[in-house]
């Protein structure tokens, strides 16, 4: 498996110019997330035998003008450990499928794996994980780290639960039910209340923290996201295949500029964006052109209009909203079209992870 880099967004139906790539020999990357520290450095989370079965791998990754190098790998098979370029590496006992780097702590990064648990990793260790925890009782699909407080982060699982966690606690400080198989959960970055999720029942589900925890276990709204969308692009989206039956939801993300913004994709094909201010009226926008599912979706953190996308037909897709085009009164156009921007097919398998640099406006 390979992890491609673009250093800019290339033409439709070509790959950039600019391209960096690492190959992770023997495991499948799953999740790649750049430091939130350096623009130089970013992290894979890796599974043998396409996560079916198997270890799971960490790759820490320097950016340099040689190209891609391995900074540090941890290892799935515990109680093995071994030299390689002069590097440790560590075992895991199981598939790793997402990953997060810590807000506050430049070498911490936290990682979802197979068997339950959640493991934290210092990379400035040659060492086993520096804390793990074991609560749920199927495998972790997702992690996030809390952007606005810093000092707690979620995670989300096939047993239908969101559990928030803090690294100096040894046990889940909340849980948060679904009763559905949860792919994808997230902090709000615009509150540190606000954290949201999206299942196989699809769902996109949001909790409000700050309500009391009778009250349905802080679940404040949910939205059907195969709903049909009202108003004036209603016509032209009923002659398009994008109305399909519910199917899993498997990856969202926040707007980092429209605080009520939120992309969602997953088994369909299709990326959708919602207003939760407005969830009965379906998608303010629908994205077209993957052949396969979408396995994950990223907002651009330099343009509010701007949405990355990684699919099991081996593109990695930029799109634009037009930040959802208004009519002449003002008032936003429903159940309109995004438009392709770009693409990458350099990938000869499933694209199961996309992310922007921090610090580059036009590098993912």
């Amino acid at each position: 498996m390979s992890c491609a880099f673009n250093g800019t967004a290339g033409a439709p139906g070509n790959a950039s110019s600019t391209m960096l790539e690492f190959r992770t020999e023997s495991f499948n990357g799953y999740a790649v997330k750049y430091s939130p520290f350096f623009d130089s450095r970013l992290a894979v989370a890796s599974s043998a035998n396409f996560g079916l079965v198997g270890n799971g791998r960490l790759y820490i990754l320097g950016l340099t003008p040689k190209g891609i190098v391995v900074e540090n790998q941890y290892v799935g098979c515990p109680q093995l450990f071994s030299a390689a370029h002069d590097l440790l590496r560590f075992d895991t006992q199981d598939s790793l499928y997402d990953l997060a780097w810590s807000e506050v702590h430049e070498n911490q990064v936290v990682v979802a794996t197979g068997d339950g648990s959640i493991k934290l990793f210092d990379v400035a260790l040659n060492e086993f994980p520096i804390q793990s925890w074991q609560e749920h009782k199927r495998e972790v699909f997702a992690v996030h780290w809390n952007l606005v407080t810093k000092d707690t982060f979620c995670s989300s699982s096939w047993d239908g639960s969101i559990k928030i966690w803090s690294p100096q606690r040894a046990d889940s400080l909340l849980t948060l039910p679904t009763h559905s198989c949860t792919y994808s959960a997230a902090f709000s970055p615009h509150s540190p209340s606000i954290l949201s999720s999206v299942s196989s029942d699809s769902h996109f589900r949001l909790f409000d923290l700050r309500t009391p925890s009778s009250a349905s276990n802080h679940l404040t709204l949910t939205i059907p996201l195969h709903r049909t969308p009202q108003g004036l692009g209603l016509n032209r989206l009923q002659q398009h295949p994008a109305v399909t039956p519910p199917s899993e939801a498997l990856t969202h993300d926040w707007n980092k500029y429209r605080s009520s913004v939120v992309a969602v994709a997953g088994v369909d094909r299709y990326i959708r964006t919602f207003d939760i201010r407005a969830p009965g009226n379906g998608p303010l926008t629908i994205f077209v052109g993957h052949d396969y599912a979408v396995r994950k979706l990223a907002w651009s953190p330099h343009l509010s209009d701007v949405l990355l996308s990684g699919s099991y037909d081996m593109t990695c897709r930029a799109w634009t909203d037009g930040n959802s085009v208004k009519d002449e009164r003002g008032d936003l156009m429903l159940g309109g079209f995004g438009e392709e921007t770009g693409r990458m097919e350099r990938h000869t398998e499933f694209v199961m992870g996309v992310d922007w640099c921090l610090f580059g406006a036009e590098e993912a």
